[in-house]
């Protein structure tokens, strides 16, 4: 189903996504700090290993700021509809990353170091690149003579897709705050996602509605990663 430019509120639909991702949240709470991370070495035979608890703290932290930003930009930015189906995908698709990380954590017995704070540096720059292109874009289009232009200010001068590529970097800190060698799966499966579905699909969208300026647009700046690619 190709939704891109069919507007609507969603209002159910935002909620129904809203109380799922809540209920993932108290998920990994109870994995990270009570008696789940007992369950699941007794059942699922992952290491529940004891003594600090400053990697979970930090996973759960970062789930706590994944939801408020999702929250924040499909209640005030998102302005496309939300299929049924989506509202159901999209919390799933979440809990890869709150309780599939709160497990992948687990077993790590290794203190903070160096790399742990890069990655918490990698997180934020990861959440300002994916929610705050986002906010500039939405108050550039409020703005009426910007009606039917394409925006490539901002940090979309850097990539067509800059945001997604937020997403990536937000998801790596994750996988290296685990230290667990099988939570690099998350961010690679999402990167190709976006490389080879998700953006390619979106540039068909915007050739199509803005033409020429697009086709501008896309020979002078990289899809997904800034100079790169």
């Amino acid at each position: 189903m190709d939704l891109y430019g069919q507007t609507g509120k969603s209002i159910p639909q935002k909620i129904i996504i809203h109380l799922l991702e809540i209920l993932f949240i108290w998920l990994s709470y109870w994995i990270l700090f009570q008696n789940g991370g007992d369950f699941c070495e007794e059942h699922l035979h992952i290491q529940n290993a004891t003594g600090d608890s400053t990697r979970r703290v930090i996973i759960f932290g970062f789930n706590i700021i994944t939801f408020f930003r999702i929250a924040y930009t499909m209640i005030f930015l998102l302005k496309r509809r939300i299929p049924w189906e989506e509202s159901f995908s999209v919390p799933f698709a979440f809990a890869l990353y709150f309780v599939g990380f709160s497990l992948f954590v687990l077993p790590a017995t290794t203190s903070i170091d160096g790399l742990d704070y890069f990655a918490m540096a990698l997180f934020v720059a990861g959440c300002v690149l994916n929610s705050g292109s986002e906010i500039l874009r939405d108050r550039w289009k409020k703005r009426p003579e910007n009606t039917g232009k394409i925006y490539t200010g901002g940090f979309f001068k850097y990539s067509r897709h800059i945001n997604y590529f937020g997403d990536v970097l937000w998801v790596t800190a994750y996988a290296m705050i685990t230290r667990n060698w099988y939570a690099i799966i998350f961010p690679v499966l999402l990167f190709f996602f976006f490389a080879f579905f998700n953006a390619p699909k979106l540039d068909s969208y915007l050739k199509h509605k803005y033409g020429k300026a697009y086709d501008d647009y896309a020979k002078k700046t990289k899809m997904l990663i800034p100079f790169i690619y």
